[in-house]
């Protein structure tokens, strides 16, 4: 095998701990649900409470009528978000799968308010959206032989996808 079929870069799957770490030293993700019966991506901040995210939205808001409707279990939801440099590829990128539930108590949307500003300017991102994370997978994109700076392998329980 030659130096040329050596992969410069590898992929490390994160445990779910250090992935939501990551996660919470970015300001910017992707929020996935279901919007008439297709998937829908929209770009939001966000801010980790007490290991759930949290994401401001306005009443008008497809996911905001869903979360209303289903008070009770909450929406299916993905969320990503990475630091990726587009030069060398190299990154993680951090997805969580959970429900999704409106915020509903006056007093926390109020707290919600001062630790997450809206990013883009919408009139009445009045609401808030909490999501529980049960399915965390992340990734560490990193150069051949380079090791996690921890010493570890980075390496958690759960297998991650492609």
């Amino acid at each position: 095998m030659s130096t040329d079929d050596v992969p410069a870069h590898r992929r490390i799957d994160l445990d779910p701990a250090e992935a939501l770490r990551l996660l919470g030293s970015v300001p910017l993700g992707r929020i996935v649900f279901t919007r008439q019966a297709l998937p829908t991506v929209r770009p939001v901040n966000h801010v980790l409470d007490g290991g759930d995210i949290v994401i401001r939205t306005h009443e008008g808001a497809a996911l905001t009528s869903q979360a209303r409707q289903s008070e009770d279990t909450g929406v299916v939801v993905a969320y990503e978000a990475d630091a990726i440099d587009p030069d060398t590829h190299l990154g993680w990128s951090v997805v969580v799968t959970g429900y999704a539930r409106l915020v509903t108590d006056d007093d926390e949307v109020a707290r919600i308010r001062t630790m997450l500003h809206p990013w883009a300017a919408q009139p009445g991102t009045d609401h808030a959206v909490r999501i529980h994370p049960d399915l965390v997978t992340g990734v560490l994109l990193t150069r051949t032989g380079d090791a996690p700076e921890d010493g570890s392998d980075g390496r958690g329980s759960e297998d991650s996808d492609g």
